[in-house]
């Protein structure tokens, strides 16, 4: 993973096409950032001023893009003030955006079978790598497993599309990855009809243990999520001796490598080092991060 991406990242006052308001404080807002539009990638993160009184940004993680359109679409949950602010803006208001930042997913061509996994913020990156793979990537196969402990920000659907190692009880679905054609399931501790009870980590293991060894040497795990899941989500990797990658969350200040304040601790053959999560992330292997399993 020795992409640079530095050289990408553009300030633009975007405009607000459309602002989704959801359960639990969540939104799904979309910004006309054509330059920041152009080059984004899955994985990759926008820091956005949530209001002209509030001149520290928020990082807010990519769903979607359309180059072609010059929009960019981000799920968020007005957790403090910023965000608060920002759920309040309407539409044809202008926002400033810096982005695309950080480095995205490489997806791996000789591991075809790719095993997205998302975790309530994180879930955005997960589409978005969705996305990436139906429109370049056709010889990978996604499945995405989702969860959150607050309501889904999307209308669930019950799924057409099978995914072997799961009860017939497991059958809710993202309609948007459903239409792409991609398998998708959801899971929750909250006791929702059509949906796992039970870790997403637990719903990616029942998948696992019904592939033979022949199929599982062609799997490879993508996922974002709180720092907990990850953790569980790299030991899982391990128990399977899969490849994985992460896309780390953290609170960041300048999220330009400047500060440093969003540091955390990679080891690698060459040993330790701090790495910014900023721009040397957000994407990480998750054994480099999380190797104390």
């Amino acid at each position: 993973m020795q992409q640079n991406t530095r050289n990408t990242i553009f300030i633009e006052d975007a405009e607000i096409l459309s602002q989704q308001a959801f359960e639990a404080e969540q939104y799904v807002l979309r910004l006309h950032a054509p330059k920041c539009a152009a080059s984004a990638k899955a994985g990759q993160f926008a820091h956005i001023q949530c209001d002209p009184q509030r001149p520290m940004r928020r990082p807010l993680s990519i769903m979607r893009v359309s180059a072609s359109e010059g929009w960019v679409e981000f799920l968020y949950k007005a957790v403090g003030e910023g965000t608060r602010l920002l759920s309040q803006r309407s539409c044809g208001e202008q926002v400033s955006v810096m982005g695309p930042i950080g480095r995205p997913f490489e997806l791996l061509a000789d591991r075809p079978k790719a095993l997205l996994l998302g975790g309530g913020v994180g879930i955005p990156p997960m589409i978005a790598l969705s996305e990436e793979i139906k429109d370049q990537q056709p010889t990978i196969s996604p499945v995405v497993f989702m969860g959150s402990e607050v309501p889904f920000p999307f209308t669930r659907d019950a799924s057409a599309l099978p995914v072997n190692g799961l009860s017939e009880a497991v059958s809710d679905c993202l309609r948007l990855l459903e239409d792409w054609a991609i398998p998708s399931r959801l899971a929750s501790l909250q006791d929702y009809e059509g949906v796992y009870q039970g870790y997403i980590t637990d719903l990616a293991r029942d998948y696992l243990n019904a592939m033979s060894d022949t199929e599982r040497q062609q799997v490879a795990i993508y996922s974002c999520g709180p720092t907990p899941m990850l953790k569980a989500v790299a030991a899982l990797a391990k128990e399977f001796q899969l490849p994985c990658q992460v896309s780390l969350e953290e609170y960041m200040a300048c999220a330009v490598g400047g500060c440093a304040g969003c540091v955390v601790k990679v080891t690698n053959e060459d040993g330790e080092a701090m790495k910014r999560v900023c721009v040397d992330g957000p994407v990480f292997e998750a054994n480099t991060v999380f190797n104390e399993q």
